[in-house]
């Protein structure tokens, strides 16, 4: 079931960034989850991250952390970045 509301997420997630995650149910608290979602592809993974990292998302007041709505705290854009590194290294 996860899978399935991960799939339909990332056809939304260009336009929509990583908010669709959250709206759709899904489990992802922090952007490591993204990372280990095994039904996203590289790419879809690294389009929501970058997303995620962007400004749209930066906390007023604390530009060094990112918050999608729905999600139950910020997390620091150094998270986000970790996680885009974790995609790189695991990428073949």
């Amino acid at each position: 079931m996860l899978n399935r509301m991960l799939t339909q997420a990332v056809e939304d997630a260009v336009a929509m960034g990583p908010a669709v995650l959250t709206g759709k149910g899904s489990l992802v608290r922090r952007p490591i989850d993204v990372v280990r979602a095994p039904s996203l592809t590289i790419d879809d993974k690294r389009s929501i991250l970058a997303a995620w990292a962007s400004d749209f998302y930066a906390v007023d007041s604390k530009p060094s952390l990112r918050q999608i709505p729905g999600t139950p705290e910020p997390v620091s854009i150094d998270e986000v970045q970790s996680a885009l590194k974790e995609l790189d290294r695991r990428s073949p």
